[in-house]
C-alpha cells in the first residue's frame, strides 16, 4: 500500500474538508506514492517518535497533532518541529495528521472520551456550519435511474442514518445545438425538446468532487447542466465537541473521581461544587474553553475539556462545573481510537501503536 492508500482509509473516517480553517492537516512531510513498510500511530510527532519509527519499520506517522502547524522559512535544526521534520526527511518518512479534521468526526475524538466515561445517548456539542451542500440537476427521465445510482455510489443523498435520498420533478427541457456540438438527443441547428427530470440531492461538502465526476459520467448530454448551492441546514453528525448520559446519577465528588481514574488523570481543576447531582455530562477533547458556553446551553451538569485559564473557571456562572483534565490526557486515546480503526480497514498490515512518551507536561 502507498502513503496515499492509507491516508484515503483514514480521510474516509475523518475527512480533511471538516478540518477547522486555522489548522494544518493532511500529508505534512513524504511523498503520497511512497510505498508504506509500516504505520506509527501517535498523538505528537517528535524526535524519539522518530526514532521509534526507525526501530519498528513504520516509514509513515500518523499523528494526532501536526508537527509543522505555522510556515516554515528556514529548516536548519534549530528547533524542535524543524529537527523532526529533517530527521523524518533523512529517513524517508512520511508524517500525517488528521488534527481537527479527527476533533470534528462522528465517530472521533470526542466519541471515544464519551465511551472511556461510560455516556450514552451521544450527539454532538457544536455542529459544524455550511457542511452540506445541495445539487441539482436536469436528466433525460429514460437516464434518470443510471445517474441517480452513481451519484448514490459517490456518496450523494446520505442523511444521517440513511441513504439515497433525492426529490425529482418532471418537466421539459430545450436547447438549441450549434455547429459544434454533439448532441446526444436532438440536431444541430434546430430546436429540441427533451422530457427531463429535475434532481436535487444533498451531499457533504467533503464529496463534492467525486460527485460532480459522477454526474459528469453517468449524465448522457455533452453540456451537463447542474448547480451546487451550501444550505445553512445544520449536520448534526459532523461538529466538535460531544454530550450524552451517565447510566446513573453521581455526586459530584464520585464523578471526579471516577473521571481522574478513567481518563489517567493527575489531577483534576475544577470550578465549584454545585452540590446537585452529575447525570448530564459534556466533553471536548483539547482546549475547549470556547465551548463552555454550548454546554451550558445544552444543559450539562458537568463539561470535560482542557488548557481554562484562571478567569474562564468564572463562566462557569453556578450552572455547571467545569473539569480541567489536561489536554494530554483529553487526546491519550485518540491514538488507540486511530489504531483500532486501521487495524480493523487493514488486518495484515503492520499498524503499530506509540509507545513513545510526547506529553510535555509533568506533575510534580
Amino acid at each position: 500500500m502507498t502513503v496515499k492508500d492509507i491516508t484515503q482509509i483514514l480521510e474516509d473516517f475523518a475527512p480533511l474538508a471538516f478540518a477547522e480553517d486555522f489548522d494544518n492537516v493532511g500529508l505534512l512531510v513524504g511523498n503520497a506514492n511512497t510505498k508504506v513498510s509500516g504505520v506509527l500511530v501517535t498523538l505528537d510527532t517528535l524526535e524519539n517518535v522518530i526514532d521509534e519509527a526507525i526501530a519498528k519499520n513504520c516509514n509513515l506517522i500518523v499523528s494526532f497533532h501536526p508537527i509543522v502547524f505555522g510556515g516554515l522559512k528556514k529548516i536548519t535544526g534549530k528547533n524542535y518541529v524543524e529537527r523532526v521534520v529533517i530527521k523524518a526527511i533523512k529517513n524517508d518518512i512520511a508524517i500525517y495528521s488528521n488534527h481537527t479534521a479527527l476533533d470534528n468526526a462522528r465517530h472521533g475524538v470526542n466519541a471515544k472520551i464519551s465511551e472511556m466515561l461510560g455516556l450514552t445517548n451521544t450527539k454532538i456539542l457544536i455542529p459544524q456550519k455550511s457542511t452540506i451542500k445541495k445539487l441539482t440537476t436536469y436528466v433525460p427521465t429514460d437516464s434518470l435511474e443510471d445517474v441517480k445510482n452513481a451519484l448514490f455510489k459517490a456518496g450523494a443523498g446520505e442523511i444521517g442514518n440513511y441513504s439515497e435520498c433525492s426529490f425529482s420533478v418532471e418537466g421539459n427541457g430545450s436547447y438549441r445545438a450549434n455547429e459544434n456540438a454533439n448532441p446526444t438527443k436532438g440536431s444541430i441547428g434546430t430546436n429540441h425538446i427533451e422530457r427531463e427530470t429535475m434532481l436535487t440531492c444533498v451531499f457533504g461538502k467533503n464529496n463534492e468532487s467525486a460527485i460532480i465526476k459522477s454526474l459528469q459520467s453517468s449524465h448522457p448530454y455533452e453540456e451537463v447542466a447542474f448547480d451546487i448551492q451550501s444550505i445553512e441546514n445544520t449536520n448534526p453528525y459532523i461538529g466538535i465537541g460531544m454530550i450524552g448520559e451517565l447510566e446513573n446519577k453521581v455526586t459530584e465528588t464520585e464523578f471526579l473521581t471516577s473521571l481522574k481514574l478513567k481518563m489517567n488523570a493527575k489531577l483534576v481543576r475544577h470550578s465549584n461544587f454545585l452540590n446537585k447531582p452529575i447525570k448530564k455530562v459534556a466533553v471536548l477533547g483539547g482546549s475547549g474553553s470556547f465551548a463552555i458556553g454550548a454546554a451550558k446551553a445544552a444543559g450539562a451538569d458537568v463539561f470535560v475539556t482542557a488548557d481554562l485559564k484562571y478567569h474562564q473557571f468564572y463562566e462557569a456562572e453556578n450552572q455547571i462545573v467545569l473539569a480541567d483534565i489536561g489536554h494530554f490526557e483529553t487526546e491519550q486515546f485518540t491514538k488507540n481510537l486511530l489504531v483500532d480503526y486501521l487495524t480493523k480497514k487493514i488486518p495484515n498490515f503492520a499498524i503499530h501503536l506509540s509507545e513513545s512518551i510526547t506529553n510535555p507536561i509533568n506533575y510534580f
